[in-house]
C-alpha cells in the first residue's frame, strides 16, 4: 500500500497590512479577493485514493472540495512586523451543504520556498482533502511566513509565536473568504498539523484557547508528531534523521529572530556550509533531493551529517550547557507547561527516526498528566505502521540491510501521516 508523501504584495495590500498588529483587527484581512483554484469532485477524490491505497483510512469522499487561494494579512516574527502569508481553503460543495466546522491545518517541514498549498495536484493538498473535507470538514491551511505569496524575507522556522500568528490568522481569512467561496461555517474551530506542523498546531490551540477564547470556540486539537520538547531534543547524543535540514533551519530561523545565536556564523558551521547557510533554507529551486544531490548540504548517516556540518563545540555546548544561546533559544518554543481547555490528542509512532516520541509526544503527555488534565489522549500507531509496511508485517532490524534503509527512510514522511490523520478525525468526529 502506497501512501501521498507529506513531506512584495501590490501597493494597496502593503497599506492594508500595514494597519496590522498583534491585536489588530485587519490580522486576516484578505488582501486577494480569494479565488477558486479547482473542485475536485468525489468521485475523482475516490479514484485518487484507490489508486494509492489511502482510501482504506480516508474511506470514501462524500463531498466535492472547493480549492480555494487565500492571501492575507498577518504579523511578522518580532513585535510591531505587518507582512503577509498564503494559504490554501478547502470547502466542502456537491452534496454537502450543512454548517462545517473548520480545521486550521499546519504543514510539516518545507524547504521549497514557492511552493503553495494552494494547488490541487499538491500530494499534501490531496491528503487534507481526501480525510477531511471530502468528509464535511472546512479546512484552511497556511503556507507560513517566507513561502509562496509571502512577502517575508524568511521563515522563523520552529518559532511558535510567530506559527501561531500564521494558523490563527488564516483561520480569520478563512472566515473573511466564507461568503464568497460558500462555505457555511459552524463556528467550531479544531487545530491539527503534521511534524513541525504538530509543534505549529499547538502553538496556535494555546494562543487560540489562552489570548482569544471569546473569538474562537475551540473545540479539539489533534497535534500530530511534532517537536514539542526542542530543549530536550537538543541532549539526545546521536543526531535525529534529517539533521541537516532540521537543525540549521532551526539554527539560522532562531538567529534570525533572537539575534544572540551565535556571533559569528562560523562558530556554528564549518566551511564551504558556512559561507550560504544563512539564505540557504526555504530555497528557491532545490528540493531536499536535491540539495544532498547536488552536495549543497552533506549526506552519510544522520551523526555522519552532522559532524560534517557543525562546529564540535558548538554542537557540544548546546548538548551540556543550560546557558549555551540555543539551548536558551529552545526552551522559548518548548510547549511544554499548558493546559488546554478543549480535547487533545497526540499522536505518533514510536519508531519515528525524525521526532523521536520518547522525547517529544511522550514527555508532552507526561507534562499534561502532570497537572491532572484528563482531557489529553495519546496514541502510538507504529504497530499499524509496522503491520501495513514492514517487511513480514514487522519492522526491520538489520541497521546495515536495504530493507531497514526503506523503511526508517519513508517512516516520518510516508507511514506515519495518514494513521495520525485517521485518529485525529476520530476526535473531530466527536466533537464537531
Amino acid at each position: 500500500m502506497k501512501y501521498f508523501r507529506l513531506t512584495c504584495v501590490a501597493a494597496a495590500a502593503v497599506l492594508l497590512v500595514a494597519c496590522g498588529g498583534s491585536d489588530d483587527p485587519d490580522r486576516g484581512a484578505l488582501i486577494d479577493p480569494p479565488a477558486v483554484m479547482m473542485t475536485l469532485t468525489a468521485a475523482q477524490i475516490d479514484a485518487g485514493t484507490s489508486s494509492s491505497g489511502l482510501q482504506a483510512i480516508s474511506g470514501k469522499a462524500k463531498c466535492d472540495v472547493k480549492v480555494v487561494a487565500l492571501n492575507y494579512a498577518t504579523a511578522g516574527a518580532k513585535s510591531g512586523e505587518h507582512t503577509n502569508a498564503s494559504g490554501v481553503m478547502l470547502v466542502p460543495a456537491g452534496s454537502c451543504n450543512t454548517a462545517a466546522p473548520l480545521i486550521a491545518y499546519a504543514k510539516g517541514t518545507d524547504v521549497q520556498k514557492p511552493r503553495t498549498l494552494a494547488n490541487p495536484q499538491d500530494n499534501e493538498t490531496f491528503l487534507l482533502a481526501a480525510m477531511y473535507a471530502a468528509q464535511g470538514y472546512a479546512v484552511v491551511a497556511t503556507d507560513y511566513l517566507g513561502f509562496a505569496k509571502s512577502g517575508y524575507s524568511y521563515h522563523p522556522y520552529l518559532h511558535a509565536d510567530s506559527e501561531a500568528t500564521s494558523v490563527i490568522d488564516s483561520v480569520r481569512a478563512a472566515r473573511n473568504a466564507a461568503g464568497t467561496v460558500g462555505a457555511n461555517l459552524s463556528g467550531k474551530v479544531m487545530f491539527t498539523g503534521y511534524s513541525q506542523g504538530g509543534h505549529s498546531s499547538m502553538a496556535a490551540h494555546r494562543s487560540a484557547e489562552r489570548d482569544y477564547g471569546t473569538e474562537f470556540n475551540v473545540v479539539a486539537g489533534a497535534h500530530l508528531a511534532g517537536p514539542y520538547n526542542l530543549s530536550g531534543s537538543l541532549r539526545i547524543p546521536d543526531a535525529i534523521a534529517g539533521v541537516q535540514f532540521f537543525v540549521p533551519y532551526l539554527v539560522t530561523a532562531w538567529q534570525k529572530v533572537y539575534g544572540d545565536v551565535y556571533t559569528d556564523v562560523k562558530q556554528v558551521f564549518k566551511a564551504p556550509y558556512s559561507g550560504y547557510i544563512e539564505t540557504l533554507l526555504p530555497n528557491p529551486t532545490m528540493t531536499y533531493t536535491t540539495l544532498l544531490t547536488s552536495g549543497t548540504l552533506p549526506a552519510g548517516t544522520p551523526n555522519q551529517a552532522r559532524d560534517a556540518l557543525f562546529q564540535s563545540a558548538f554542537i557540544t555546548g548546546s548538548q551540556t550547557s543550560t546557558t549555551h544561546p540555543l539551548y536558551l533559544a529552545a526552551k522559548k518554543n518548548d510547549l511544554l507547561g499548558w493546559s488546554p481547555k478543549a480535547r487533545v490528542l497526540l499522536c505518533g509512532g514510536a519508531g519515528d527516526p525524525t521526532v523521536p516520541p520518547a522525547i517529544h509526544q511522550r514527555v508532552m503527555k507526561a507534562d499534561f498528566d502532570s497537572r491532572g488534565l484528563t482531557n489529553v489522549a495519546s496514541v502510538d500507531v507504529d504497530a499499524a505502521i509496522q503491520a501495513t509496511f514492514g517487511p513480514g508485517g514487522q519492522a526491520p532490524t538489520d541497521p546495515t540491510s536495504a530493507a531497514f534503509a526503506t523503511y526508517y527512510g519513508a517512516y516520518h514522511g510516508t507511514y506515519e501521516p495518514p494513521f495520525c490523520h485517521a485518529q485525529a478525525r476520530a476526535v473531530f468526529d466527536m466533537v464537531k
